[in-house]
């Protein structure tokens, strides 16, 4: 198999240090690895499968020595650069949200859309939100429609970053000794808490985080017109985020056959077994790929046309790293074997 040149951008974040730990498990075919991070972080030395390796400065890269850069950078950072990678013909995976919602620029989760890809050398990987529900809400809306969607959240402190969980970890023990928890990562303090608000409110009273779901789904499910509503919740939990999913559906469905669907579904692992106890959860989803499914069942509202059912997905994984790296796994088909 043919092995590419490979740049990690941020790697020394979360997302850039799982991403390290994907490709090696996914034997990636790597040529050469290169990994860049901002100026404080230069010249480090990173202990990877392939070696140690001196982190760059990501501003300086030079994508004519790159087939596939992976950014896991946010800010303004990507559309300042992400030009430059294009201009050498080097194909960029974004994890930030900067291109999410141009229309030009492939939204994907290789479950649901790989073919919008294209000859795209920039291409977007969603938030993590969206990555776990997209997967089952795909395998209905193509057998049964959707007509409407409500989704609930209860998301993980590593969602907000790595200062978060440490800020979950310190402020619980000083709770757990006796002194009240402070709070600088999260509007309000996180320990035996949950806080209703994830990014900042819109017009419309519902926050960017909840929008991005609805914009997201939208644009990979290549249909403006679903009507779907999401709130989002963070809870005092350091990884894996878990949704309650409501649907109504165009044509009769029922969680019998739904459930055998999600069973041949790439990407989920059915955890529905409510004799014996058995649901997702954050606990057993945590640090793996696929997407738990569980509490399926007709919804009572809905009746016959009407689902219920619960998720719990690692969003370091599926929500970034992971889908990052599929994405990466069919350019590398697309465009490097032949």
């Amino acid at each position: 198999m043919k092995k590419i040149r490979v740049g990690i951008f941020g790697a020394t974040g979360m997302v850039g240090q799982e991403l390290l730990k994907v490709l090696e498990k996914r034997n990636f075919p790597i040529a050469f690895l290169r990994l860049y991070a901002s100026e404080r972080s230069v010249g480090r030395e990173l202990e990877t499968f392939l070696g140690k390796i001196i982190v760059e400065n990501a501003d300086n890269a030079d994508y004519t020595e790159l087939d596939l850069a992976f950014y896991a950078i946010g800010g303004g950072w990507p559309e300042e650069n992400a030009p430059k990678a294009i201009k050498a013909g080097c194909v960029v995976i974004d994890n930030s949200s900067t291109f999410r919602y141009d229309e030009e620029v492939p939204l994907i989760i290789p479950e649901v859309n790989p073919e919008a890809i294209g000859n795209s050398l920039l291409i977007a990987n969603p938030n993590c939100t969206t990555a776990i529900a997209a997967i089952p809400l795909w395998e209905i809306y193509k057998k049964y429609g959707l007509k409407k969607v409500i989704i609930s959240t209860y998301q993980a402190a590593s969602g907000a970053g790595a200062e978060a969980m440490k800020e979950l970890e310190i402020e619980t023990r000083r709770v757990l000794n006796g002194e009240p928890a402070g709070h600088k990562a999260f509007v309000y303090p996180i320990p035996f808490n949950l806080i209703p608000q994830i990014d900042k409110f819109q017009d419309n009273a519902y926050t960017k985080e909840e929008m991005k779901v609805v914009w997201e789904m939208r644009k990979i499910f290549n249909n403006p017109n679903i009507p779907i509503s999401c709130t989002c919740v963070r809870i005092p939990i350091v990884r894996a985020h878990s949704e309650s999913i409501v649907v109504e559906t165009e044509k009769i469905i029922n969680p019998e056959e739904a459930r055998e669907i999600f069973s041949n579904t790439k990407g989920i692992i059915v955890k529905d077994d409510i004799k014996n106890i058995i649901y997702p959860m954050p606990l057993t989803a945590s640090e793996k790929y696929d997407v738990e499914v569980g509490r399926i069942r007709q919804n009572l509202i809905f009746g016959d046309h009407g689902l219920e059912f619960f998720v719990s997905g690692d969003q370091i994984l599926k929500g970034a790293a992971l889908n990052a790296v599929q994405i990466g796994e069919i350019v590398l088909k697309q465009r490097f074997i032949k």
